[in-house]
């Protein structure tokens, strides 16, 4: 709907002129002045009942989750509690099946040396890894979302399990790998309740630049973790770079030359293979094969050769998990804080990379749905002696290049991992622990992201200071502090972020009715008189005092050199451009009250354009909507300069006739009839003039203007 009027404001024009002078000579030459052309606005609908938006949080969330549990079927309810159903349906056997059953196979074979060594690397005998490799493959397959993550024993989760159980007891005690089983069910227990509470959002807090971080400096701390193996000797346990260092440098007496050369050997092996199979693609075998060959070279070499000084996995019993319940609940409040950042890194890891595969392979994927179908795979792990298990992104890459395309690639790796634990356990005693420490080293090698901070240096320098920090404090004071500094730091640029939001002063582009930031669009113009704000941020507790200070300055830094129309010496509107904020809350609303009124005391007009419904619904419960005035709210930036420009127009006219009539100039300064014609004819300018500050001859001769077209726009003859 439009309507056309000539003022929107309730103090029309004449009162402003009388406010300006109170002489009925200053109100006589101002009914003199020439006629204000009617001008389009479009009028604003109110809002008459609450929307959506502005019900509570909490009973918004549960008249959602309430109409859709309405809406759901039978199949969607079988979708949701078997994902598995969904490819199941649509499986097309003859096209996917052996891409299924090879990339399972090659996946299956990357698997069992890598479950060996993480479970090393987590302070457990090797039959845990293949353990925690079997049991929540297959759960996965069925609960899980994504068709292509390959879920088992991760190098960081190792590193968490191994930091925070060797504080408790010794890893060489029974009680350890209780405590870390305990620690299976824990994680899956509060992955499954955040994913069906749906707080996945929460880690979305956590800024990729301390992940990046977080994940190079642990890859430094475990591949130093590993060390023992090629060196020949013990190292302290630790997850801090310093008492590692200290530990290495200390037992050098003990150094032994087999198991380094040996390792060294496998390690660059495993690296060539890798970049053979990465950058060539009929090669790419060559990257999943790695550790396989590094076992079976490093087993064969010792059969043949029979080192005494190289150690070796030794006995390993053969067959498949039985059912055991976890013990030790005793220790589960200390084991809360590593539950909570395992099941951080699982988000951060697993949901992150399964998004991503879900996006290459065109199907969509639910993360908190994703959520529940790792915690529930870690809680039936834990009743099979599984210790805490996650998505890997090496594995996950490796399934997604080998043409995975369903979760019978998951099945057919826990399969080999089943043939392994049944059959192959008897040969696994003679791998060389130095080939097992190769293996991690290999696989962490690629979490160090040196290019990230490269290219965070380049585009942001406050990403790249929290990159460092968190890397910093990971690598020295270890990885649950690490982690902590770096969430605590990226959350106080959140919220820094919140309470100083971006606040623009809008300029209108030449020839369009467009208003945009003055700072990005160097040609766009303001007009005197006039101020106008764009708030690109919700407006709430936090970041009101903030925005009352900018409006201030504002108000204050007045840049004439691109300012047109009518010249006034101040500030008589200030237009606030809310389509960008989504919300204001009664601190807020509260503020702008406090504030109105401090521009009413400077004669200074506020103009509210484009609030939202639930913003323009709590402005109008709160009373702001008829304090301001119903007649200063508009749909557009450019509606509300029509009319303010009008009154500007009109106030300086006001000005001009009290001057003139309070302060008569001298006979001999009294102009002409021609001057008097000329100065008449520049009064009289339509609105394209005055929206400019230049006459326009061509608007003479052209005639008059249809006051039912788009005012303030320019027109050429």
């Amino acid at each position: 709907m439009e309507i056309t009027y000539a003022s929107s404001s309730s103090r029309d024009i004449a009162s402003i002129a009388a406010e300006c002078s109170s002489s009925s000579s200053s109100l006589a030459a101002f009914s003199s002045m020439p006629s204000i052309r009617p001008v389009k606005v479009i009028s604003l609908q109110y809002p008459t009942s609450p929307s959506s938006s502005s019900i509570g949080g909490g009973t918004a969330l549960f008249v959602g989750w309430k109409s859709k549990l309405k809406r759901m079927t039978w199949l969607d309810w079988i979708q949701t509690l078997l994902p598995c159903s969904r490819w199941i349906r649509t499986y097309k056997w003859r096209e996917y099946l052996q891409t299924d059953l090879m990339a399972g196979l090659t996946v299956g074979v990357m698997l069992v040396p890598q479950a060996m060594s993480y479970a090393k690397l987590a302070g457990l005998q090797p039959i845990y890894g293949l353990y925690s490799g079997f049991v929540p493959v297959f759960v996965y397959a069925i609960f899980g979302s994504s068709r292509q993550l390959a879920v088992g024993p991760v190098a960081l989760v190792s590193l968490l399990v191994s930091n925070v159980l060797g504080e408790i007891v010794d890893s060489s005690d029974a009680l350890y790998t209780e405590l870390a089983i305990l620690l299976a069910l824990m994680v899956g227990i509060l992955e499954c309740i955040m994913g069906l509470l749906r707080l996945g959002w929460i880690i979305r807090f956590i800024s990729h630049s301390v992940i990046s971080g977080f994940t190079t400096a642990s890859a430094i701390v475990i591949a130093l973790s590993q060390a023992k193996y090629f060196l020949g000797y013990d190292i302290v346990r630790s997850s801090k770079i310093v008492p590692l260092i200290k530990s290495i440098i200390s037992g050098i007496d003990g150094f032994s030359w087999p198991p380094f050369v040996m390792g060294s050997v496998i390690l660059a092996v495993l690296l060539i293979m890798k970049h053979l199979g990465k950058s060539r693609k009929q090669l790419r075998f060559l990257r999943a094969a790695g550790p396989l060959t590094a076992v079976v070279a490093g087993t064969t070499f010792v059969k043949i050769f029979d080192p005494s000084s190289i150690k070796l996995v030794g006995e390993i019993p053969q067959g498949l998990p039985k059912f055991s319940v976890p013990k030790e609940f005793a220790y589960l409040k200390s084991l809360i804080p590593t539950a909570f950042l395992i099941t951080g890194v699982a988000i951060l890891e697993s949901v992150g990379i399964a998004k991503a595969l879900a996006a290459k392979n065109g199907y969509e994927l639910d993360s908190n749905q994703e959520l529940f179908g790792l915690g529930v795979s870690n809680i039936c792990g834990s009743f099979f002696s599984s210790y805490p298990t996650t998505g890997s992104f090496s594995r996950s890459a490796v399934n997604h290049e080998s043409g995975a395309k369903t979760g019978i690639a998951g099945v057919m790796n826990g399969i080999v991992m089943g043939c392994a634990l049944m059959f192959l356990t008897p040969l696994f005693e003679y791998i060389p622990l130095c080939c097992l420490a190769a293996i991690v080293i290999s696989a962490v090698m690629g979490l160090v992201d040196y290019e990230e901070a490269i290219f965070l240096w380049r585009v942001d320098k406050k990403d790249f200071l929290l990159w460092t920090v968190t890397f910093i404090t990971t690598l020295f004071l270890g990885i649950e502090i690490g982690v902590l500094v770096g969430v605590g730091v990226s959350l106080a640029f959140v919220i820094h972020e919140s309470a100083n939001p971006h606040i623009a002063v809008l300029g209108r582009l030449p020839g369009t009715t467009v208003y945009r930031n003055k700072e990005q669009y160097t040609e766009a113009y303001t007009y005197n008189g006039i101020v106008i704000v764009r708030i690109d941020a919700p407006i709430y507790f936090a970041n009101i005092s903030y925005i009352k200070d900018r409006l201030r300055e504002y108000e204050l830094e007045v840049d004439r050199s691109t300012r047109r129309g009518p010249e006034v010496d101040r500030v008589y509107f200030v237009i606030l451009e809310m389509a960008p904020v989504t919300y204001i809350d009664s601190s807020a609303v509260q503020a702008l009250k406090d504030l109105y009124y401090e521009y009413k005391s400077r004669d200074i007009q506020l103009a509210i354009a484009n609030p939202n419904r639930g913003v323009l619904l709590n402005l109008t419960k709160a009373g702001v909507g008829e304090l301001i005035g119903k007649e200063w709210y508009f749909v557009r930036v450019h509606d509300a300069v029509q009319v303010c420009l009008q009154h500007v127009q009109a106030i300086k006219e006001a000005s001009k006739a009290t001057a003139a009539t309070s302060d008569p100039p001298p006979e001999e300064e009294r102009p002409s009839f021609l001057q008097r014609l000329l100065r008449q004819r520049g009064e009289d300018m339509s609105i394209p003039e005055l929206e400019s500050g230049y006459p326009n001859p061509s608007s003479a001769l052209s005639g008059g203007t249809d006051p039912q077209l788009e005012p303030l726009l320019s027109r050429k003859s």
